[in-house]
């Protein structure tokens, strides 16, 4: 067994640890959901704090980590009677990210629940961290369903399988934690709620602090249990003081005052719905036993509100992630005007938060929150590449008010990755029919499979009232849902399309587009071109937010090279289709139609489209033109790529020219 980094050992990242030990005092408090780049010691934090949990007395035997003080008394592995146990370390608990849902919540043995009437339970992942951790790295990347499971047990505390009438329930109770970089997509916001703390990392600037990170990784890699044996003592301190603090927990008094300093705060920042409220009294509570007291102050909730607040603000996917410090401030500050002190609470509030250490309960005294953390942000959002200079370029327009955009999709049925846009074979949706299974069954078709096994009853020499069932009888449903697609903006950036209020309208379709794509679980990527060529300014990513920054700063000007475009297009769909074969994809071409610039560029631009007509490519065309004098271009255009083309008004969802346009693919003979 591998010696894990010592977490004490770890070099700053002073949130991301008092996020997780008081996770580990209070588990109710509901997890850490950590937000970085990459390279900044998230995996490593997490993996270490494993090391520093106290050990867990269980039933011998019990693949559930039953209690043997209290064990569960709907085990599938009991009943237990309550006794003596033995004792192991907590268990951590990864999940790869192309886990099925049987190897997360466990699976039942239908075939032996159809033949011999017994459930044949085998645990999965969410049994094994059972009064551990469970940790889910690159969470973000995770199927939506998935998630939900996850999460859902982490609240309940317990796990249901359900199977075609045959249930199964066992606790389920861990410390929940996901790490995630922003770059590669964002969880939705219903999802982000159900994490109780989150934590934005990012890697120094101080150069002292980086020598350190190398030092003390490099002595790490060259002797694990040397390093480890050198941060024995404070590891054995953060221990104890875990152990105190749970003791402590109990007797943690939560005043009245301290409950309407959550109020207001939480309201001062128009928080949606209550659990932000209810995770923020739960740390202020973790922070006081942590900090070993029994009382609640004003710096217990100032720390909690940083914790717990940030990323339930956001209100669509380009909001930035953050929260205001000074209006925080200000609110308390108003509120202690404001309030009469809780006559039961101590006297002496204690600091109100203002110090170095900015709340009470760091682990260390130099610990606070992140500064750089929210400064590093919003220059990472910033678009931050020089614009290019030029007499006819002009400063990027600002994008108008996105709207409801109206469903585009991808005609056919797919087999991509879940989502909600296009029509797919998938594992979850309704059930259209039944095969025979290929490898484990999943899903079982009972009404199928009953239908298989009628005809041999006789021949099998069934006597009683059950139904003799074998293998080769088992038929697994074939479901219909819904896939997630690669969008592929395809952007005319050029001088026909730089009027400021055209330019601004165009932009604010993109971005109603692109929060479409987000609702709906796609990949995005963006082309744009002008002067005298084309670039891909975002290869397909997950990340709708880093397409929105592209776009803003979008500068305008020059001729159209309306092929140059549809070509560096096609070939950003051909070295995708290589990664992922599975993905249909959308391409949205926004432009006026106009083309200029070199030999014959309408011709070009013709035999550029008619390629992805060739691949059966879906296309739409938005049709950027106006004024009372049009020259249709756009449509042709849509007719060469063997798609559709809508104006920006017909965009709309609310438009009357229907309700779902779907994108029609090439048909013409070859």
């Amino acid at each position: 067994m591998s010696t894990p980094f010592p977490f004490t050992a770890v070099v700053g990242q002073d949130d991301l640890r008092l996020a997780l030990l008081l996770n580990a005092v209070s588990p109710a408090v509901g997890g850490v959901l950590v937000r970085g780049e990459k390279g900044t010691a998230k995996s490593t934090a997490v993996r270490a704090l494993s090391a520093l949990l106290p050990e867990v007395a269980v039933v011998p035997g019990c693949r559930f980590s039953c209690d043997p003080a209290a064990p569960d008394p709907s085990c599938p592995d009991g009943p237990h009677e309550p006794g003596a146990g033995t004792t192991r370390p907590a268990r951590m608990v990864e999940l790869p990210v192309g886990a099925s849902e049987d190897r997360l919540v466990g699976a039942l043995d239908i075939e032996r629940a159809l033949a011999e009437g017994v459930k044949a339970f085998e645990p999965g992942l969410l049994a094994d961290a059972h009064r551990g951790i469970l940790y889910v790295d690159e969470v973000n990347l995770l199927h939506d369903h998935l998630v939900d499971l996850l999460l859902d047990a982490a609240a309940m505390g317990a796990s249901y399988v359900e199977r075609e009438g045959v249930s199964v329930r066992h606790a389920a109770r861990f410390l929940l934690v996901g790490t995630m970089n922003p770059e590669e997509g964002e969880l939705r916001p219903q999802l982000l709620d159900r994490f109780g703390l989150t934590v934005e990392v990012a890697a120094s600037r101080e150069p002292d602090q980086r020598v350190e990170v190398v030092r003390r990784r490099l002595a790490y890699d060259d002797d694990p249990a040397g390093f480890a044996a050198r941060w024995a003592g404070e590891e054995a301190a953060v221990r104890q003081r875990i152990t105190a603090a749970r003791e402590l927990l109990p007797q943690v008094r939560l005043g009245d005052g301290a409950l309407r300093q959550i109020a207001v705060v939480c309201s001062a920042f128009e928080v949606d719905g209550m659990r932000a409220d209810i995770v923020m009294a739960r740390t202020a509570t973790a922070l006081a036993a942590w900090a070993g007291r029994t009382d609640v102050l004003a710096e217990d909730v100032r720390q909690a509100a940083l914790l717990a607040l940030p990323h339930r603000r956001r209100r669509n996917p380009f909001d930035a992630p953050g929260l205001d410090e000074n209006k925080l401030d200000e609110t308390l500050e108003e509120f202690s005007r404001d309030d009469d002190p809780d006559p039961d609470s101590d006297p002496d509030p204690g600091p109100d938060g203002g110090g170095p250490d900015g709340g009470g309960g760091q682990p260390a005294p130099d610990a606070g929150p992140q500064g750089g953390d929210t400064g590093a942000r919003p220059e990472a959002g910033e678009g931050g590449e020089p614009q290019a200079s030029g007499a006819s370029e002009q400063a990027p327009a600002r994008a108008a008010e996105p709207f409801r955009a109206k469903v585009l999709s991808v005609p056919g049925i797919g087999e991509g990755a879940a989502g909600r846009r296009s029509r797919a074979r998938t594992e979850h949706g309704r059930t259209t029919g039944a095969r025979r299974p290929q490898g484990a069954l999943t899903k079982l078709h009972l009404a199928a499979t009953v239908q298989a096994a009628a005809p041999h009853q006789r021949a099998r020499g069934r006597s009683g009232r059950g139904l003799v069932v074998r293998r080769d009888d088992l038929r697994q449903a074939t479901r219909e849902g819904r896939e997630g697609n690669l969008v592929l903006f395809v952007v005319d950036a050029s001088g026909s399309m730089a009027a400021r209020q055209r330019m601004s309208a165009v932009k604010g379709a993109v971005l109603s587009l692109l929060l479409d794509a987000y609702q709906r679980r796609d990949k995005v990527g963006l082309v744009t071109f002008r002067g005298s060529a084309a670039e891909v300014a975002l290869p397909p990513t997950s990340s709708v937010d880093a397409a929105a920054a592209r776009l803003e700063s979008l500068p305008t000007g020059g001729r159209t090279p309306l092929a140059a475009g549809l070509l560096r297009a096609h070939e950003v769909l051909r070295v995708e289709k290589l990664r992922d074969p599975a993905r249909r994809a959308l391409v949205v071409v926004v432009t006026d139609g106009r083309a200029t610039g070199g030999p014959e560029p309408v011709a070009l631009a013709g035999r550029a489209a008619r390629l992805f007509a060739a691949d059966g490519v879906a296309s739409v065309v938005v049709d950027c033109e106006s004024g009372p004098v049009r020259l249709g271009l756009a449509g042709r255009l849509a007719d060469e790529l063997g798609g559709a083309a809508v104006t920006l008004d017909e965009l709309r969802a609310d438009s009357i020219a229907g309700l779902v346009r779907d994108v029609q693919g090439n048909r013409r003979a070859a």
